[in-house]
């Protein structure tokens, strides 16, 4: 076994789904099958995408654990290599920063970037090649830098002022749990309170730590938010920790979510079940009805996700 990088983009020309599965070319089998039972880290490139917006971040986005590779019924030569344990970076680490390479192999003597090498859509990586990728993407669930929290606008829709509002007690949060163990990182990566704090500062980033339903934003006296970061998919039922399976939501609302009794359709309008909850808890919801989202499109919830929501969750 041997890892490998797999470049795609977020939401790909290929029929791919990051989170599920990688669809690619039998040129690049071998390189594939040999990471098979190891990890692979996602790369997104700098080409634009089919629908012609612009070009990817060309840095490392995820990481995930290669489970099997299948053939393509549907097009000849061409393979889906089925993944498990996606779990996305927390800040994407760019190919090359500081003049390091963090795959040996895109560097040149000279210096300069060994463009063939950088054509391969699967390249194969050094365990320490990495680790080293996983320790600049998990920098601050690590503690090695603090989570940057950039302020939006003020949404017009939002139903209250949002402001920082203090409370120094009471307040659930996921970045309070500690991490610090001497075991190896990818040991580490596997395990819930890694996960789910991974996870939850992701979905709080993209989302200013502000409830995407209401519009709430709540800090603490510790500087640590309400809203709470929800997955679309349960992970119970193998949802993936993805910001476009995750939403901010408020306490109150993130209970609620995941019970079924409100749900978010394909035009990210919010759902509530009829007859099972009060009235009084349309007055929560922004006035427009929809959720505030991200601003980059790649944070938004994936639309095969919100289906399963309605489909299994749902009681509307």
């Amino acid at each position: 076994m041997v890892k490998a990088v797999l470049t795609t983009m977020v939401s790909p020309a290929y029929d791919d789904l990051p989170e599920e599965k990688y669809h690619f070319p039998k040129t690049y089998l071998r390189q594939v099958e040999n990471a098979v039972g190891d990890w692979i880290i996602y790369y997104e490139p700098r080409r634009k995408t089919a629908s012609g917006d612009a070009g990817g971040r060309q840095s490392y986005f995820a990481t995930a654990r290669l489970e099997r590779v299948e053939i393509d019924p549907s097009a000849p030569d061409h393979y889906y290599a089925f993944i498990s344990d996606y779990l996305e970076f927390n800040r994407p680490v760019r190919f090359s920063e500081g003049g390091h390479y963090y795959e040996s192999l895109l560097r040149k003597a000279d210096g300069s970037t060994n463009k063939g090498a950088f054509g391969r859509s699967v390249r194969n990586l050094s365990d320490q090649e990495y680790d080293l990728i996983l320790q600049a993407g998990f920098a601050h669930i690590l503690g090695g830098e603090p989570r940057l929290r950039p302020t939006p606008d003020i949404p017009e829709e939002a139903p209250i002022p949002i402001g920082e509002f203090a409370e120094n007690a009471g307040v659930w949060e996921e970045e309070a749990i500690e991490l610090a163990d001497n075991r190896p990182l990818i040991e580490k990566m596997v395990a819930r309170p890694f996960r789910d704090r991974a996870f939850s500062t992701s979905v709080k980033t993209a989302y200013h730590d502000t409830c995407a339903m209401t519009g709430f934003k709540i800090i603490n006296g510790g500087g640590r938010s309400e809203v709470q970061a929800a997955h679309i998919r349960p992970v119970a039922d193998h949802g993936p920790d993805s910001i476009r399976n995750g939403v901010a939501l408020s306490g109150t609302v993130h209970w609620m979510f995941d019970r079924g009794l409100i749900s978010i359709d394909d035009d990210y309008s919010v759902l509530i079940a009829k007859d099972r909850v009060p009235d009084t808890v349309s007055r929560l919801i922004v006035p427009s009805g929809r959720l505030l989202l991200p601003e980059d499109p790649r944070e938004r919830p994936h639309p095969q996700f919100l289906d399963y929501h309605r489909r299994e969750v749902f009681k509307g």
